[in-house]
């Protein structure tokens, strides 16, 4: 069945990362897959599906990242949240996030607050691209941790992701483990938008032999007022 082959994969990675999950997890991360696979018919939300891909490559991949900052109670913004992730597994299992999910997509979002509503969910939506949003007062420097999973250059990422953060948060990106080069040409993006790096590490998504990094960025000080520049701006000259 589904839901035992699903239940099995979240609780045995949840063990494997080192990630406590409530009791109620498991059944939410079904109603999630369930929806997942049914609007993924009509919508263009993933390239992966089946239980076991989902679970290891979108669920547990998501939660990988839960020991990289205090997420309990933290206001977090994921930005370009596509089809939730990893915005919804985090809230899956960390109830008390205060969670705002972003995409420029009106599908994606209209997704996104119909799969929150189906898992009884609060969260708060924009739709609205990163770099208009970030201009935004009541939403610059206003996120204690801000996540991307999107496929995107680091330094660009820096670029549309900082400016969210507040002083002292934090900005995870997940990326391949071969991001070395990224890193290094993201330095100047790093220092010039107010922040440092925290920790790079990898992980090993389980029952796979697939390994991804997580950088986590602090936010040591505020980002300058003329980023972020518009988007064509930000991809023929990256800083």
């Amino acid at each position: 069945m589904i839901t035992e082959e699903l239940s099995a994969i979240i609780t045995q990675g949840a063990v494997d990362l080192g990630v406590e999950l409530h009791p109620e997890s498991t059944l939410l991360f079904e109603k999630y897959y369930n929806f997942l696979e049914a609007q993924g018919e009509f919508m263009n939300l993933t390239s992966i599906s089946g239980v076991n891909d989902v679970a290891r490559f979108h669920f547990l991949d998501s939660l990988a990242i839960l020991n990289s900052a205090v997420f309990a109670d933290s206001r977090v913004i994921d930005v370009g949240s596509g089809a939730g992730f990893p915005g919804v597994p985090l809230k899956i299992a960390e109830p008390a996030i205060h969670l705002t999910l972003m995409d420029a997509s009106r599908k994606r979002i209209s997704f996104l607050s119909e799969l929150c509503s189906l898992l009884c969910f609060n969260a708060d939506f924009i739709n609205e691209r990163a770099e208009t949003a970030a201009n935004l007062p009541e939403l610059r420097e206003s996120y204690d941790i801000a996540v991307s999973r999107a496929v995107a250059p680091l330094n660009l990422l820096c670029e549309l992701c900082l400016p969210f953060v507040r002083l002292g948060g934090v900005f995870i990106a997940m990326k391949s483990v071969s991001s070395e080069s990224e890193l290094a040409e993201a330095g100047t993006a790093i220092k010039t938008l107010g922040a440092a790096l925290l920790e790079s590490s990898d992980y090993t998504v389980p029952g796979t032999d697939v390994t991804h990094r997580i950088i986590s960025l602090l936010k040591v000080s505020s980002t300058p007022d003329k980023y972020p520049r518009r988007f064509a701006r930000i991809q023929n000259t990256p800083l």
